[in-house]
């Protein structure tokens, strides 16, 4: 076997052909997929190993603490007999594989010791017998980065005696129609933002050449990335995870794009809060908009549930697509698993000691390979999974099971057909200024009791990643789920704003976004107050143009958008974002020192201050003096407005569904509505009423345009006290030269601390 001239590492060679174990009795799953399979595949690729013990979904290259050694096998079907194809890789992890289209070729992960990362390996095989092919050597496709040694010594930290090296990890590799491999990887080096002690890093997706160069970026996603696999149309189906005014929680939900990237959109899930993640999905062969995925929890354990076919025909904001090919088994709240009693009554088993399952794997819609564990011994047991064929009914047949080691992903070893590549027409002129172009036909398709007409402008957001390089050491800007305090119980993500532009009487839009940003818009009245917020965002690919039918867009959308007649925004060249009033710039940062307290200062601190009385006061000290972790103001209004009234939580419940238009924001807050002169009209009867009495009491109070957008966008922004990740947060730093600095657009958005913040 011959070994890549860059390897670093020195394999042990063991035996040029493969290892075999003693055939086992014919199982009935085995005979089955004998019977009606012989034709299309006898051999089916797995994984054994020890059951990785990761306490969350997307935690097993951080915090798995399974003990290593396994490797990757096929098992022919009709002798029953396991074929060791990576014996020279014993005492390591091996992760997620994938089968290359010809079935000449295996590509797989494997994190040869606890403080390496995973890397990339490749081997060639033999489809007609199963073995490694004569000339299949190991093949070492990703390696560490040039500078994994200062990563680790800058970044390496521990939690609860578990070591995570934080360098780097590739991992989940899958064959792309045009030649090149998609993987997700750490390479981003972003940190998962609900995570305060920033041990948990974000993986999103990455594509490389076939032979491990050219490695690049697919998205910008905040956190994680996973599992890809190509559909029969040329796309990639993977997981994203993500949380825009939405729990942190949920949703991970189905997503796919083009393989260089562009094109993204939602599959299905983006809404539903249970089960909180949809992980290995598949197409189910020969339908369309047919898939299955294994429904698992958020935290604890590592991506094992329940299997979960869907159909994308049926309306996808609902669960109706939604059909349990294992309805005995179910995740009903975070942590541990539901099971359906033989009453009919569902019991909560935060130990697992139920079936439960992973890697589906459609053979039809009605029949799939998949790691199984039956009921006894708990979800963690190293031994206790097997390969088994499941039916929609839920029923069970071994096909395969090892005394060593528990057996995962089964994966038929066939030829199949390699789908289209696809191409996207990329504009180099806007690649090169790091644009892309969108289109929105009519922003008022979706948008519920909004009348025609009352939508003028969009304004585009950004949710920014937040880098390893933000880390604090000390711990003191943690807060409520957070490492670097941005907000009090509102997002958990930063927000930063690229202007606004206008929509036309159709209700169509043609404007430039930034490209390789995580994107998402609001749609404003004339009084710039946000209708709706989009609660996802989409990666606009350099030189991209995409489209979309309006709020609230889904696949069954085209024949429910605007009927006739040319869209008015396209008879003219693409806006570009513009300022709102009081702005100078159309990028800005949501800064709320620099944003919200100079216009309480000007009216407001005059009366709500301590040196008031209480009856002018009202309790409310609109001071800026920093508290804590914010200021005097901030943390009144946070407290008093109440957060259900003025933003979302994103640190909390998992609570994803949709919100309709004016449901929350500005249009369900009493400070705008008092101050806002019968612009914004309140729903709730008691409310609104109290806030007619305090409009009265504040009728002197004239803010501009300007002013009350301040305010109004502030609340917009999910109530975001702070502007960036930089500087130090706590008032035990207030003599400090880097004490909460108000930083530029372009260092809110850089990955590298701004020079003021090198002491940070």
């Amino acid at each position: 076997m011959r070994f890549r001239r860059q390897c670093p590492v020195i394999l042990l060679i063991v035996l040029a052909t493969a290892t075999l174990c003693v055939a086992e009795p014919v199982s009935p799953g085995r005979k089955a997929l004998v019977d009606d399979y012989a034709k299309q595949f006898d051999k089916i690729v797995f994984i054994k190993r020890n059951t990785c013990t990761a306490d969350h979904y997307y935690t097993d290259h951080i915090n798995d603490i399974s003990k290593p050694g396994g490797s990757l096998c096929v098992l022919n079907l009709r002798t029953g007999r396991a074929a060791d194809l990576t014996g020279e890789l014993k005492g390591g992890w091996l992760g997620r594989f994938d089968v290359s289209f010809d079935a000449k070729k295996i590509i797989f992960g494997w994190k040869k010791a606890p403080k390496e990362g995973y890397r990339i390996y490749e081997i060639d095989i033999d489809p007609s017998t199963g073995l490694r092919a004569k000339s299949g050597g190991l093949r070492q496709l990703t390696f560490p980065l040039s500078d994994e040694a200062t990563l680790v010594k800058k970044y390496g930290k521990s939690r609860g005696g578990v070591y995570y090296h934080h360098g780097t990890d590739d991992m989940h590799p899958c064959y792309l129609p045009d030649g090149g491999i998609v993987f997700t990887s750490t390479r981003c080096q972003f940190g998962v933002l609900c995570n305060n002690d920033d041990v948990f890093t974000s993986m999103i997706l990455h594509r490389m050449d076939s032979d491990g160069k050219n490695i690049r970026k697919l998205t910008n996603s905040s956190v994680s990335e996973s599992s890809p696999c190509v559909l029969d149309d040329g796309r990639i189906l993977y997981t994203r995870w993500e949380y825009i005014e939405k729990g942190h929680i949920g949703a991970k939900c189905l997503w796919a794009m083009k393989p260089d990237g562009s094109g993204s959109v939602e599959i299905y899930g983006n809404d539903i809060t249970y089960p909180p993640s949809f992980i290995y999905g598949r197409p189910v062969p020969g339908s369309s908009g047919r898939y299955v995925f294994l429904g698992t929890p958020h935290c604890f354990p590592n991506s094992i549930g329940t299997v979960i076919r869907i159909d994308t025909s049926k309306p996808i904001r609902t669960r109706a697509p939604m059909t349990y090919m294992t309805p005995q088994v179910d995740i009903r709240t975070e942590k541990g698993f539901w099971y359906k009693q033989p009453s009919g009554q569902w019991k909560h088993d935060s130990k697992g000691t139920g079936p439960l399952f992973k890697d589906p794997y459609p053979l039809s819609d009605k029949l799939f390979l998949a790691a199984h564990k039956p009921a006894g011994p708990q979800w963690s047991d190293p031994k206790a999974y097997g390969l088994y064929l499941l039916d929609d009914k839920g029923s069970v047949r071994l096909i395969h099971k090892d005394a060593e080691f528990s057996c995962w992903q089964p994966y038929p070893l066939r030829a199949r057909d390699k789908p289209p590549v696809l191409k996207t027409a990329f504009d180099s002129r806007l690649a090169g200024k790091k644009q892309a172009v969108c289109v929105v036909t009519d922003v008022y398709h979706g948008l519920e009791k909004v009348k025609r007409g009352e939508i003028k402008y969009i304004r585009i957001m950004e949710q920014v990643p937040r880098p390893w390089s933000a880390r604090r050491t000390d711990g003191s800007d943690k807060f409520s789920k957070q490492h670097v305090v941005l907000s009090k119980g509102s997002n958990i993500g930063l927000k930063v704003q690229w202007g606004i532009v206008p929509v036309e009487i159709d209700g169509s839009a043609h404007f430039i976004v930034p490209s390789d940003r995580n994107i998402y818009f609001q749609v404003l009245d004339k009084n710039y107050l946000a209708v709706q917020t989009e609660r996802s965002y989409v990666n606009y690919r350099p030189g991209e143009t995409r489209s979309c039918i309006g709020c609230h867009e889904t696949p069954n959308s085209a024949a429910a958008g605007r009927s006739g007649g040319a869209v008015a925004a396209l008879k003219r060249p693409p806006s570009v974002p513009a300022a709102q009033p009081g702005d100078k710039s159309a990028r800005r940062t949501l800064h709320y020192p620099t944003d919200v307290q100079p216009v309480l200062d000007k009216h407001c601190v005059t009366c709500h201050n301590p040196t008031r009385p209480k009856k002018v006061s009202g309790g409310m000290d609109m001071r800026g003096a920093p508290t804590g972790h914010f200021s005097k103001s901030y943390e009144a209004i946070m407290s008093k407005i109440g957060r259900s009234l003025a933003s979302v939580s994103e640190n909390s419940k998992p609570t994803v569904e949709y919100l309709p238009a004016k449901s929350s924001f500005s249009f369900k807050t009493a400070m705008v509505a008092m101050l806002s002169k019968g612009k914004v009209r309140l729903p709730d009867k008691a409310l609104a009423q109290k806030v007619a009495k305090l409009a009265e009491l504040h009728k002197e109070v004239q803010l501009s345009t300007g002013e009350l957008l301040k305010i109004s966008n502030w609340i917009e922004s999910n109530c975001q006290y702070y502007g960036s990740y930089w500087g130090r947060r706590h008032v035990r730093y207030k003599d400090h030269p880097n004490f909460r600095p108000a930083v530029t657009f372009d260092q809110a958005l850089s990955a590298t601390p701004p020079k003021t913040n090198s002491k940070r």
